[in-house]
Formats: structure tokens, sequence, C-alpha cells
């Protein structure tokens, strides 16, 4: 990486992975400087960008098992940046209209859709469909009120940083970002939701300002 970035000093996808390597060499003050080099040369809007400043501000995050950053709108245009969901657990389901067993895990998704509703949580639908109107009749008829984003299939760009190459399959991810857990198939986490909830809960009571 010392060799390309000598080459080619002003490339940015080389400056992310420098300071990521940093990081783990747990040399934190340079991988910050490398952070910082980063937010410079990328737009407002890019998920990695928005992940290099989680970096600078909390170096150890780079060490974790951090889930892919992105940037997606949702049916309804609300914008969802996963760094912007700091403090809160978030569910990924990723589903499609054609997949029988995501039909059968649907009351699944209601469920926790319910259960969860005001608490620090986010579940997010990604689907699979190519057929964005077939998605569009088949959300709104079965009441799936929480946000939706169409991927388009396994080669869609969510659907690619996730490495998803079978559905219905969920991912848990706690309020600092960090990859929890991966499920193939209506497993039950609901237990494990309210482990990530609590500890949400916990780090927005904690970075509340007294008064």
């Amino acid at each position: 990486m010392t060799k390309a970035l000598a080459a080619a000093a002003n490339f940015p996808d080389a400056v992310y992975v420098d300071g990521q390597i940093l990081a783990h060499l747990k040399q934190d003050d340079a991988a910050k400087k490398q952070f910082e080099q980063f937010v410079k040369m990328r737009p407002a809007d890019d998920p990695n960008r928005q992940r290099a400043l989680r970096y600078i501000s909390e170096p150890e995050l780079a060490r974790a098992r951090m889930a892919p950053p992105f940037s997606i709108t949702t049916t309804d245009g609300q914008r969802v940046s996963l760094d912007e969901l700091k403090g809160k657990a978030v569910l990924i389901d990723f589903w499609a209209t054609w997949c029988a067993p995501c039909w059968e895990a649907l009351p699944h998704m209601w469920e926790i859709a319910k259960k969860f509703q005001g608490q620090p949580l986010v579940l997010l639908s990604v689907s699979l469909d190519d057929d964005e109107q077939k998605w569009k009749d088949f959300v709104a008829k079965n009441g799936m009120t929480w946000p939706q984003y169409r991927d388009g299939g396994f080669t869609g760009r969510v659907a690619t940083l996730f490495a998803v190459r079978a559905i219905p399959q969920t991912f848990t991810i706690d309020a600092d970002g960090v990859l929890q857990d991966q499920h193939i198939g209506d497993a039950a986490i609901e237990g494990k939701l309210k482990k990530l909830v609590g500890r949400a809960r916990e780090l927005q009571v904690a970075e509340t300002p007294k008064q």
C-alpha cells in the first residue's frame, strides 16, 4: 500500500485502505491522518466518507467487524445511511416477492416491526425484485410500512456489499455499526434484537447531556 501511495498519492481508495491497515496495526494517529485525508478527497454523500469520519472519532471501530457502509433512498423518499443510524440497532432483511420462504417469513417481520416500534431499532427490507411495480404492489398490499428498498437482484449494490447469495437472509448490526449475526431463513432473532436495543438505549443515555 505504501508503494501504491508513492506512485499515486491522490488515490482515495488507497488512502482509505491504508488508514484501515494502520488502524489494525494500532497506529491510530497515523490512521486518523489517512482518514482525514480521505475525507477531504470525497463528497459529503459518499458512504465511505461518512465511515471515515466515524473512524477519525473512534479509531477502534476500524478494527471491528463493521457492517459495510451504504446509503440508499427508500420508497417513501427517506434517505438511509448506515453510519447516520449510529446509536440505533439495525436489522436488514433481504427478500423478494418471488421467494416463497420470504412469504413465510413475512409475519415474523410484521411482528418485529410492531414489537420494536418507537424503540432504537431500524428494520430495513431490501428487495431483490427486478419488477419494480410488482414489488411496490406487494409491499402496499401486505402492509409493509417499515423502510423498503429495491436492490434489483443478487448483483445489486447492497446485496453485493453483504455478499448475499440466498434469501430470506437477515443481518443484525449493533448501535456502533458492528455486524453481529446473519441468518439464512426465518430465524428467531427477537432475543438478539432485544439485547441490541438495550445496548442502544444505554448508549443514548450515556450520550445525553446532563442538565
